[in-house]
């Protein structure tokens, strides 16, 4: 049998997904139960909108509580106190020159399944991620993209 990958995250990931769970099992479930009743009393389901949508939001709601059932049942969860100062790993924040764009940028390195780009959170599997993870300070390192190499300087490593 294949090994199950595992999900690897920060404490901060792991309470954001179970908190997502729960508002799920708790708040959310119910909200939609109670939409669904409400569209049963107004009769003839077969032409029912409020019925079919309330449905449709029941199945995401269901599929969503599956995913983050499963997603929790294998994750490895990287202490703060396991995040090296001086090496690049999961949990570090890590300020970087890009040689091409002349600018300073900051990332946070996370698991995948916390990966947000648009909040400087890359994951250590993303191109940019996968180089940086056990680099120190004061390396450059080279990213092979298709659009071409990116250089980029580590300045200072820090814990997230």
């Amino acid at each position: 049998m294949a090994e199950t990958k595992k999900n690897i995250m920060t404490f901060a990931g792991l309470r954001a997904l179970e908190d997502e769970l729960f508002d799920l099992k708790v708040y959310k479930r119910k909200e939609v139960a109670q939409k669904i009743k409400e569209a049963r009393e107004q009769g003839d389901l077969s032409e029912n909108a409020e019925y079919d949508a309330a449905k449709d939001e029941q199945r995401d709601i269901e599929a969503r509580i599956e995913e983050l059932e499963k997603l929790l049942k294998n994750v490895e969860v990287v202490g703060q106190d396991e995040v090296d100062a001086d090496t690049v790993g999961i949990g570090s924040r890590v300020k970087l020159y890009d040689v091409e764009m002349d600018e300073e940028v900051e990332y946070t390195i996370v698991g995948s399944t916390e990966a947000d780009a648009l909040n400087g959170k890359i994951s250590n599997e993303s191109p940019v991620g996968a180089a940086l993870i056990g680099s120190k300070v004061g390396e450059t390192i080279v990213v092979e993209t298709i659009s071409g190499d990116l250089e980029f300087k580590i300045l200072e490593i820090a814990r997230a």
